[in-house]
């Protein structure tokens, strides 16, 4: 019996949460600064042979998914649990204590009291007290007792169980983790431009996860500063389901686009050697858009047309400005250099066509499930409103004992607080003071 008691008083020890919090602590440093699911090549490079290994073993690598970090977390939701279980049934009888049940003489050893005469009496003065204390928002009873009467009035007697609150709450987010590793995902594609995928791939495994829709990539934006370094890129993506368009949308770093509980942030871009080359017909409006690889010719059969990338001045892994091949069947063809995105009115003997040429890219998508977010969401916001009860409220009880002495009535005001002592010190001498404010 003594060794089950000893392991419940570990399990209930506010040293043992504080340890674990610590450590978590400084393991949640580590796992910051060294970079997460690299190879093991790349650690053996970055910090040596012996130190790779090491990481290895102790799965730094995959820190928050290793056994020890997991095991610490389920240690400390089972110190939560059983603190919880072994101090709450007090804090309940504190709680739901009768305040009237108290002897004056206990009474008097508050710390925190007044003293004055009134030369009404008990009935009349109790009255007096009771309605004065119900108007500043002592909401009271009152017994008798010990051959006088005894008023009690409190505030903010929940806020003992703030701390509680905080408990329940780290235990819910831990639960909306665990939903959102269990039944969520995270991983990535690459969509080029006018071709689609209804299929993702998670970090953690690799294997396609089929999205259950379609997802196509109409086109990829980009714009540069002068150096050559992207500025800004954006995706205009449309969704489908059944081969049905439900909706486009655009996406940047900052605007992701969620569908079914699924999130597409714009997270990267991948250049290709390809050329996406609009022509546009302007005496009869007809218009095509051709995929043209580098170097090779492209033909518009209905209009007679050919067209190509001949040559283009490169920046990293985008092109600056392109030269244009174009023909008609007629005449020389016209040569001519583009800048990358801009459009220009090329007229030949069958017309005048508008002709406009990007290089294409493939967007690059972060993909995210997590059924568990709002489950997270909502133990941040107990764990706030836990907080707030917690360090911003306090239990305050207000005692009144009248008795009679002699030919006068002697009332004594006692009062505590479980927390902000020096407010409360306050709240008790106005309080006093109101009390006091006529001669009863």
């Amino acid at each position: 019996m003594k060794k089950e008691n000893s392991v419940w008083d570990f399990f209930a020890s506010v040293k043992l949460a504080l340890s674990l919090l610590s450590l978590l602590a400084v393991t949640s440093i580590i796992g910051t600064v060294i970079p997460q699911k690299k190879s093991l090549q790349w650690y053996a490079q970055e910090y040596g042979d012996n130190l790779a290994q090491l990481f290895n073993v102790l799965d730094i690598p995959d820190m928050y998914n290793s056994w020890w970090f997991l095991g610490l977390l389920g240690l400390l939701c089972t110190n939560l649990i059983i603190c919880s279980f072994d101090r709450f049934p007090g804090v309940w009888q504190q709680i739901k204590a009768d305040g009237l049940d108290t002897s004056p003489e206990r009474l008097k050893k508050i710390r925190r009291k007044k003293e004055w005469q009134s030369k009404s009496s008990v009935d009349s003065a109790s009255t007096e007290l009771s309605r004065k204390l119900n108007s500043s928002g002592w909401k009271n009873s009152r017994r008798h007792s010990d051959g006088g009467t005894l008023l009690f009035a409190q505030k903010g007697a929940y806020s003992r169980i703030g701390v509680y609150v905080v408990h329940a709450s780290i235990l819910v987010i831990f639960v909306g983790a665990i939903i959102g590793e269990l039944y969520g995902f995270k991983g990535s594609v690459m969509i080029p431009e006018t071709q689609q995928t209804d299929k993702i791939y998670p970090f953690s495994t690799g294997e396609a996860i089929d999205l259950g829709f379609t997802v196509r990539c109409d086109s990829f934006d980009i714009e540069f500063y002068r150096t050559g370094m992207p500025k800004d890129y954006r995706s205009e993506l449309t969704v489908l389901e059944n081969g049905k368009e439900l909706f486009r949308t655009s996406i940047e770093v900052n605007s992701p686009l969620t569908y079914r509980g699924i999130t597409f942030y714009q997270s990267s871009y991948e250049g290709y050697n390809d050329f996406m080359v609009k022509v546009t017909n302007k005496d009869n409006g007809n218009s095509q858009t051709s995929v043209v690889p580098f170097q090779e010719q492209r033909k518009w059969v209905q209009e007679g047309l050919a067209f190509g990338v001949i040559n283009a001045e490169f920046m990293g892994q985008s092109v600056s400005r392109m030269k244009i091949w174009f023909s008609d069947g007629k005449g020389a063809p016209s040569q001519f250099w583009l800048k990358d995105g801009e459009s220009v009115a090329v007229a030949r003997e069958n017309g005048t066509y508008l002709l406009t040429a990007k290089q294409m890219y493939a967007t690059g998508l972060q993909v995210c499930k997590d059924p568990g977010v709002w489950v997270v969401y909502l133990g941040c916001g107990l764990m706030l409103l836990g907080l707030m009860i917690a360090f911003f409220l306090s239990h305050k009880r207000i005692w009144l004992f009248i008795k009679e002495d002699g030919e006068r009535t002697t009332i004594f005001l006692f009062g505590s607080a479980n927390k902000n002592r020096v407010g409360f010190e306050k709240i008790f001498n106005d309080l006093a003071e109101t009390l006091q404010e006529e001669h009863i």
